[in-house]
C-alpha cells in the first residue's frame, strides 16, 4: 500500500504545473507552494571532508500555509554518520505580483538527535521579502531573522540577500550572501534549470565562506505537483 501511494505521488508530481520555491538558496523567497499542492526537494551537498544528503517534502493544505518536514544524513571522514531533522511552517501576508513585492513569516525547529536527545536543538524565525523587476525576470530576496541554539544557549540575528536572473525561459542564474551577526558570512552562486518546465528542476551551486575556509558544491532535484490534496 505504501509503495502504491509513493508511486501515485511521483506520478502526480510530474503531471501539472506549479509555482515557486527557494532551493538551493539559503535566503528564502516570499512565495509558497500552490494551494492543495506539494513539492519534494532533494540535494547533495559536498563539503570539505563530508557529504550531506537532504530530502525536504513540503505541502500547502490550507491555501496560505506551507508545512515542510525533512532532514539530512551527513557522512564525515573518520566520524560516525549524523542526522538532522527539520520542521518548518511558512505563511504570506502579501503575495507576489509581477513588478511588485511580497513578504511573510517563517518559523521552524532543527534538531540533531545523534548529538542531543533534545528534539528542539534550535529554533528559528525570519521574515522573507521578495521584490520583482522586469516582469519577474529579475527577483531579489531578503531575509531578516533570529535563531536560538538550545545546545549552546545563545541567540543570534540571521540575515540573507539573494537574487535570481532569468537567462532563458528555463534557466536562471542565482547568487546570494548570508550569515549571522557574528562570524564571517557565506556566499553561494549557481544555476537552476527546468528539465520539464514548472515540473522538474535541476540545480547546481558553488559556495564558500568569505575567508575561503568552508567551500562546498551542491546538486539538487526538485519535483512539483498539481493540486491533489483534499
Amino acid at each position: 500500500m505504501r509503495l502504491r501511494h509513493l508511486l501515485s505521488l511521483l506520478t502526480i508530481l510530474t503531471s501539472s504545473p506549479l509555482g515557486w520555491a527557494a532551493r538551493p538558496m539559503v535566503t528564502d523567497d516570499a512565495r509558497i507552494v500552490d494551494d492543495k499542492s506539494c513539492q519534494v526537494e532533494t540535494w547533495l551537498k559536498a563539503n570539505r571532508g563530508s557529504s550531506e544528503y537532504w530530502a525536504l517534502p513540503s505541502c500547502n493544505f490550507t491555501g496560505n500555509f506551507e508545512f515542510a518536514a525533512g532532514g539530512a544524513v551527513t557522512h564525515a571522514e573518520g566520524q560516525n554518520t549524523t542526522t538532522d531533522l527539520v520542521l518548518q511552517g511558512k505563511t504570506l501576508f502579501k503575495t507576489l505580483q509581477p513588478n511588485g513585492w511580497a513578504w511573510g513569516l517563517v518559523g521552524g525547529v532543527a534538531s540533531h538527535p545523534d548529538i542531543s536527545k533534545d528534539m528542539l536543538g534550535s529554533v528559528y524565525a525570519y521574515v522573507p521579502a521578495t521584490f520583482s523587476f522586469r516582469n519577474d525576470s529579475v527577483l531579489v530576496h531578503t531575509n531578516l531573522g533570529w535563531s536560538k541554539d538550545r545546545l549552546e544557549h545563545n541567540n543570534v540575528m540571521t540575515w540573507g540577500i539573494g537574487g535570481e536572473v532569468e537567462i532563458t525561459s528555463r534557466t536562471w542564474l542565482i547568487a546570494e550572501g548570508y550569515g549571522e551577526n557574528q562570524g564571517r558570512p557565506y556566499y553561494q552562486m549557481g544555476l537552476r534549470h527546468w528539465i520539464v518546465n514548472n515540473r522538474v528542476q535541476l540545480d547546481a551551486t558553488y559556495g564558500n565562506r568569505t575567508d575561503g575556509s568552508e567551500s562546498w558544491f551542491s546538486i539538487g532535484l526538485r519535483l512539483l505537483s498539481p493540486a491533489f490534496l483534499p
